[in-house]
């Protein structure tokens, strides 16, 4: 049942929108007294002749005291300065008056958030889970459809849940790779800095397929300018808490945000592919990770298109870099093909050599190996670098 709070004498189209079993109540102590006959109820609709302000105060109290508990707020007119408020405050949605399939849509997103919520609010084992992020200091390597089908290998093993977090804040492709349309992307998390939740980061998730979610990155030009370094290790240190992985996607630079993620991370996936200005690049990214004292323990470095005849074995890849190969990924005109189609590879081909080697990668790579401990060097670089 759903409960609408709107005073008896407006009028009450917002019942017959709504759908389904609606207890209608004028004002918002009856709602929380209706809320506390029925510890089930997950959602409340706040209608537009509700004041704003009081709507407001509710849902930041119900935020702290029913998490699970969604609040939708209808209003005449929606402006920025209000949806920053709501976001803030803890609404799940603001939905403007007289946008029936708008609040409708609302209402069902919020429901499915609910349970999300109460699943990963169940009592368990305090565990953090391994946080992995793919780096490619060239473009065109392939990182963001590495990442995206290493998401997918990890999230299919029975009961490891996986985040997909696409951290090239500009020019993201995870969504479009997957054919996703973002509803909600790491940008909203901006009004929840300082004091994200697992409920506020839940609210940011989108759900691809069971076990495997995706924080998208912003669509909005200009928004990536907004988002700060310690943001995306605050989302970063909440989604460890609730993901057996949290696979990140970068942009092919060392920026202040990739730092925080390699800070924060378990293992790094270390791509390159067999041309000289992709391995130039790689050496030097190895250069630079051992400068700041990353430990050689918690890296792979991946060969993409290994197969590729271009004048250069494994070993000439290795004598380049001066490491070892960790894991070779055959070049197939089926990647491209299956980008086309928003369909992982691994999830449309598992028996694919392409799909092989990258589930062999995870369970290698990931699956059956440990946290490795930071060294102390490691840990005071990464204080100093943000002193």
């Amino acid at each position: 049942m759903t409960i609408l709070c709107e005073p008896a004498t407006a009028p009450h189209d917002l019942i017959s929108n709504l759908g389904g079993d609606v207890r209608s109540v004028d004002d918002l102590d009856a709602a929380l007294r209706a809320l506390n006959h029925d510890p089930a109820e997950d959602l409340v609709v706040v209608g537009p002749h509700a004041d704003a302000g009081d709507a407001l105060r509710f849902a930041a109290e119900l935020r702290l005291e029913r998490p699970a508990t969604g609040l939708i707020l209808v209003r005449e007119h929606v402006d920025v300065a209000l949806l920053t408020e709501a976001l803030r405050a803890g609404v799940r949605e603001v939905v403007a008056a007289g946008d029936t399939v708008a609040l409708v849509a609302a209402c069902e997103r919020s429901r499915t958030l609910s349970g999300r919520v109460r699943v990963n609010d169940e009592p368990e084992p305090v565990h953090q889970g391994k946080i992995v992020t793919v780096f490619a200091a060239k473009g065109g390597c392939g990182k963001t459809t590495i990442a995206i089908n290493l998401a997918a290998a990890l999230s299919a093993s029975d009961g490891i849940r996986v985040c997909l977090v696409d951290l090239d804040l500009s020019f993201g492709d995870v969504a479009i790779s997957v054919q996703l349309d973002p509803v909600r992307t790491i940008s909203d998390a901006l009004p929840m800095a300082g004091h994200l939740d697992t409920t506020g980061a839940v609210s940011l998730l989108t759900s691809y397929r069971p076990g495997l979610d995706l924080l998208l990155a912003p669509v909005t030009p200009g928004d990536a300018e907004k988002i700060p370094a310690a943001l995306v290790g605050e989302l970063l240190t909440v989604l460890r808490g609730m993901f057996d992985f949290v696979v990140v996607d970068t942009p092919a630079q060392f920026s202040e945000h990739v730092l925080t993620a390699m800070d924060v991370s378990d293992h790094h996936v270390l791509l390159t592919t067999p041309d000289t200005p992709a391995l130039k690049n790689l050496r030097i990214t190895l250069d630079m990770l051992d400068l700041l004292s990353y430990s050689r323990d918690i890296r792979s470095v991946v060969l993409n298109r290994s197969d590729s005849k271009v004048g250069l074995s494994s070993g000439d890849v290795e004598r380049v870099v001066r490491s070892a190969i960790n894991g070779h990924v055959p070049s197939s005109r089926n990647v491209p093909i299956s980008i086309n189609k928003g369909v992982p590879i691994v999830i449309a081909t598992p028996t694919h050599p392409v799909s092989q080697a990258i589930t062999r990668l995870a369970h290698e790579r990931l699956l059956s190996r440990p946290v490795a401990a930071r060294s102390k060097a490691f840990a005071r670089r990464g204080a100093g670098r943000r002193s």
